[in-house]
């Protein structure tokens, strides 16, 4: 009587698999924003006008947001580029600063795509910028921050 295979060792689960892997590496490393920047920038610009925030968190969404940011999961958002691109363009926004956790996936990979796409578009108003440090930085960096936060739990991030 034959047995059943067992599974192989190297079957991958898709949990496993970064999100990121059916989708191409960005070509560019967009520029960076330091906090203390952005902080100036709030007192100097209007957000929602001068440039936009977008949060790149899905599962990781909690603790609070940096006040105006608009929430477009990593996941779903290589896709939705040429639409944000047109959106953003049409509304003269010329900056586009990106987020996650940290900024050192979801935020550098979404900000090296979207500045792919302005450099495709030969646009040299737009720039795509990563928050150096992501919301963690943000939300720890004291309290002129933390006013600048929406939806802040302070016990997420101690």
């Amino acid at each position: 009587m034959a047995s059943a295979s067992a599974p192989s060792c190297t079957a991958t689960k898709a949990e496993d698999v970064p999100w990121h892997a059916n989708l191409p590496a960005p070509k560019s490393t967009a520029a960076s924003i330091s906090r203390q920047d952005l902080l100036t920038w709030f007192s100097e610009k209007t957000v929602g006008k001068d440039f936009v925030l977008v949060d790149l968190r899905r599962t990781d969404y909690e603790g609070g947001t940096i006040h105006g940011s608009i929430n477009l999961p990593a996941q779903s958002l290589y896709h939705t580029i040429p639409s944000l691109y047109a959106i953003f363009s049409a509304a003269n926004i010329r900056h586009v600063i990106w987020y996650c956790g940290s900024s050192r996936g979801r935020g550098t990979r979404a900000s090296g795509w979207f500045e792919d796409y302005i450099k495709e578009r030969g646009d040299s108003q737009m720039k795509s910028l990563t928050l150096e440090g992501g919301i963690k930085g943000w939300a720890t960096a004291g309290k002129e921050y933390v006013e600048l936060m929406d939806d802040y739990h302070e016990e997420v991030w101690k």
